[in-house]
């Protein structure tokens, strides 16, 4: 069907799975971190917006971190379903680091995570901050467990192969590969600035429907100001992680620019547009700017890219799918940092919250950063092909021996099942959007701190409490009685 072979199904599959599961991490991240910058502005100035801030953004929060969790334990199954050769391969390596991150991460948020969402008129203001701040803490351990297995797969070292098998020699070496610290900064980063659009993208949604309160003006001006600051960061650190690629992975930048071939001592042009074509080996109708492709991938305007035909044909990954998914992510980056910019033109112009075109931009820009960082895997993922493990291990060498009828049978339910469970939870996540933040009436509310009475916050409800509504019904009958 198509052309397609077994070992194509399975990387499809993958490919839609992880592209669901990857969503759901990278809120979860931004969003713990946010809700840990809240509660503790909150104790510090007692301000009731930061409270009603955080109940919102928690329920958000734990549907987000369920969906998270579900799509995991898949990814973890295909290891040793769909690619159990590379886990006879590599399982020494990638093995140990998953199980860390179950160990640290995982442990670290089941302990807290209980008392951060049901724990608020529980236990004291301090021990529930805690909590908080340790739930994100968690996610980012989590991410440096599952970056450092990753990133050992694109550039590996501190191994031996011993009976065609990778044996650890040093671990340190591991994880804290050539490639590690670019693309853990890198994910990271671009998790907070998925979420601070997601939050922006909210409170451009209420605000353009007129409903403008001191919560949602505060949801919309943190996160412009999150977008500020961290996307130009975001740029330069994909700058250095760009150079390092150059360095240990240079097919891959020669795919991601289209580039085929040198021309003498000419500098590598930039190819801002344009369509690579695997079979005719040269990119169609490029757009080209002399002298930048150097400039930007060396910093110098006269050394040299690597090109494609420098490589054998069976080492090239596709540069059709990786040019684009690139330049999506890049372009979606520039336009994140012309939103930041252009809401500090805004805010000292008084009229942040007033201006429709930028509160339809910033709505529109609600899931920029998570479109982008799918581009930016694709990009990662794709460009390492043919390799499972970067110059040890092809791909196609690592999957199962499975048929075509049952990867064709498998990536279907897959499909079907993921669409209808967690277009189920995306929806629901939406509709908790949509209601937005409960807003006291005034600072004279009941002080609802950790220890304090209060109505309970109930992180997994999107509707009015049952029981009010069952008391006043029950109230008006006695009356008529």
């Amino acid at each position: 069907m198509f052309g397609l072979e077994a070992l194509d199904l399975a990387r499809i599959q993958f490919a839609f799975t992880i592209s669901f599961h990857i969503l759901f991490p990278a809120i979860t991240i931004g969003l713990a971190s946010y809700l840990a910058v809240l509660e503790g502005l909150w104790l510090k100035t007692r301000n009731h917006t930061y409270r009603d801030l955080y109940h919102f953004w928690s329920k958000i929060f734990a549907v987000n971190f369920g969906m998270g969790v579900v799509s995991g334990l898949v990814m973890a199954y295909q290891f040793g379903t769909n690619w159990s050769r590379f886990s006879d391969f590599a399982g020494a390596v990638t093995g140990p680091l998953l199980t860390y991150e179950v160990l640290t991460a995982f442990f670290l948020e089941a302990g807290f995570l209980g008392v951060m969402l049901f724990g608020w008129n529980k236990v004291g203001r301090g021990l529930h901050f805690f909590s908080t701040v340790m739930v994100a803490i968690g996610t980012l351990i989590s991410t440096f467990w599952i970056l450092a297995s990753n990133s050992w797969m694109q550039t590996p070292q501190g191994f031996e192969i011993v009976n065609g098998q990778v044996i650890p020699t040093d671990w340190l070496a591991i994880i804290f590969n050539p490639s590690f610290p670019y693309r853990l900064m890198h994910m990271a980063t671009a998790a907070f600035v998925a979420t601070a659009f997601f939050v922006g993208s909210s409170a451009a949604w209420h605000l353009l429907r007129g409903r403008d309160n001191p919560a949602i003006r505060t949801m919309l001006s943190m996160a412009m100001w999150m977008a500020l600051i961290v996307a130009p960061i975001q740029a330069v650190i994909g700058d250095f992680h760009g150079l390092n690629t150059l360095k240990h992975q240079p097919a891959k930048i020669a795919a991601i620019e289209g580039h085929w071939e040198n021309h003498g001592d000419e500098a590598t042009p930039l190819i801002l547009f344009g369509w690579p074509d695997m079979k005719e080996e040269r990119t169609k109708f490029a757009v080209e700017i002399p002298y930048l492709g150097s400039l930007i991938l060396t910093h110098s305007l006269d050394k040299q890219v690597p090109a494609l035909k420098e490589f054998p044909p069976e080492d090239r990954p596709n540069s059709t799918i990786v040019f684009w998914s690139f330049r999506i992510m890049v372009g979606l980056g520039f336009l994140m940092i012309f939103t930041g910019l252009w809401s500090l033109w805004l805010r000292k112009r008084d009229s942040l919250y007033t201006s429709r075109p930028f509160l339809h931009l910033a709505l529109w820009m609600g899931p920029s950063g998570l479109i982008a960082i799918l581009a930016g895997w694709f990009t990662t993922e794709i460009g390492r092909q043919p390799w499972v493990v970067y110059g040890l291990m092809r791909t196609a060498d690592a999957s199962s021996n499975h048929s075509f009828m049952q990867m064709s049978i498998t990536l279907i339910m897959f499909v079907v099942v993921y669409f209808a469970l967690f277009g189920a939870g995306l929806g629901y996540m939406m509709r908790l959007v949509r209601k937005g933040p409960k807003i006291s009436e005034g600072s004279e509310t009941p002080d609802g701190g950790p220890g304090k009475k209060r109505t309970p916050a109930r992180p997994l409800s999107a509707a009015d409490d049952p029981a009010e509504g069952e008391h006043e019904d029950n109230t008006r009958l006695t009356k008529e009685i």
